[in-house]
């Protein structure tokens, strides 16, 4: 099961007796302030749940899987998202 936004939002208005509409408001600040600070290089890390990060890819040598040729893959910059150990247990069960 997965959950989208609507359902966030609702889920954590009920759980912090907050209104949907403040909720939806502080997540979009979270998006903005996350895609900031990527966009930035910067990280941003919540302690135990999760650390969002930029990764620098190196140009590397790939392989066309339909001809077999080899092929230059650029450089480039990535996203990381890596779970913290409350998120980590949480999964495990």
């Amino acid at each position: 099961m997965s959950i989208n936004r609507s359902q966030l939002v609702q889920k954590i208005a009920e759980s912090t007796e907050l209104s949907q509409g403040d909720v939806d408001k502080v997540l979009a600040g979270f998006a903005d302030v996350v895609t900031e600070a990527v966009s930035k290089g910067d990280s941003v890390q919540i302690q135990g749940l999760l650390t969002v990060e930029t990764v620098e890819r190196a140009a590397r040598q790939g392989r066309n899987p339909r001809t077999g040729e080899s092929i230059e893959i650029a450089a480039t910059t990535g996203v990381s998202i890596k779970a913290g150990s409350k998120l980590k247990a949480a999964a495990k069960g």
